[in-house]
């Protein structure tokens, strides 16, 4: 295993091409999600997550067959191809529900402790081994969204434990991503993600199809779907340049990028509690993916950066 990752080493301006990609596709996310709350008050939600998948799905189609082929649709993993479009597409759902109701960046900033639930996973489900400190970095990424939360405070309404359901089925989908990334191709996972999310979202759409009555509400939904479709590449992209190790502390600059969409959108700051979770989200997550920089590549990869 350790020889695989050695044989394969990358340069310095490769990297930093990744971490230029990842920021790029945390922005493209926060648009998405900024435009989301916007346009989920006005469409039914499978509709517009119907729309965002068609839209990916197309686009991605388009760009991939004439590049790579038919043969970029071979999986050996089919069952697990559709287990991870479903998931995502699940959490999807969750999210476009979580942002009727609540602020993006708070949204983001519990969004952002998957990472640390799949460690969670890892030691309750994997039976992987978890060491003290990756508990204690999992504990403060829950802590602070209590602290955004704030059950029983004024401000807590149950829609705000939606983001929650996110966080768990987004987990699994990271933890089925990173057992089929050892074999199949990242391009293919993404084509399978699109369709089977645009497939199971087409079941429910002739009940819930709505004429919109003004033009905004479809540039808003084509504009979610290219959002989408872009970040996902950008990420592909990234993951190419970098070790996900390298780029999982540059995606918490997601939070910060919300946080501006959802003043220029909505003219909504956080209050000090809500941004005091926030960071302490950002840190714990941050500070993991550095741990993982320390126990998988090991000091003198680090010390090149």
């Amino acid at each position: 295993m350790s020889g695989g990752r050695v044989a394969q080493p990358r340069s310095p301006q490769a990297e930093l091409a990744g971490i230029g990609l990842v920021l790029g596709a945390a922005a493209c996310f926060s648009a998405l999600d900024t435009v989301t709350k916007a346009v989920s008050v006005h469409v039914p939600l499978l509709m517009a997550l119907w729309c965002r998948y068609a839209f990916q799905a197309v686009a991605t189609t388009a760009v991939v067959l004439p590049w790579r082929g038919t043969a970029v649709l071979r999986t050996r993993h089919l069952p697990f191809q559709c287990l991870r479009g479903l998931l995502l597409l699940t959490s999807s759902l969750l999210a476009f529900a979580s942002l009727r109701y609540m602020p993006v960046g708070e949204f983001t900033a519990i969004v952002m402790m998957a990472p640390l639930a799949v460690t969670l996973l890892a030691a309750t489900v994997l039976k992987e081994h978890v060491s003290p400190l990756r508990w204690t970095l999992v504990a403060g990424g829950f802590a602070g969204t209590l602290v955004i939360i704030r059950p029983g405070g004024d401000t807590f309404t149950w829609a705000m434990l939606l983001p929650l359901g996110l966080v768990a089925t987004n987990a699994w989908f990271q933890v089925i991503t990173s057992q089929l990334a050892r074999t199949e191709d990242p391009v293919t996972m993404h084509l399978y993600t699109g369709w089977v999310g645009t497939l199971a979202a087409s079941l429910a759409l002739p009940f819930v199809w709505t004429a919109l009555p003004q033009a905004w509400l479809w540039a808003g939904l084509a504009f979610m779907g290219f959002m989408g479709t872009v970040g996902h590449f950008l990420l592909i992209l990234a993951f190419r340049n970098a070790p996900a190790a390298t780029l999982t502390p540059y995606l918490y600059s997601q939070i910060a990028f919300a946080m501006l969409g959802g003043w220029l959108l909505f003219s909504h700051v956080p209050d000090g509690w809500s941004l005091l979770g926030m960071g302490l989200i950002a840190l714990c997550g941050a500070a993991g993916a550095l741990l993982t920089i320390r126990e998988g590549r090991g000091l003198p990869r680090t010390s090149q950066a």
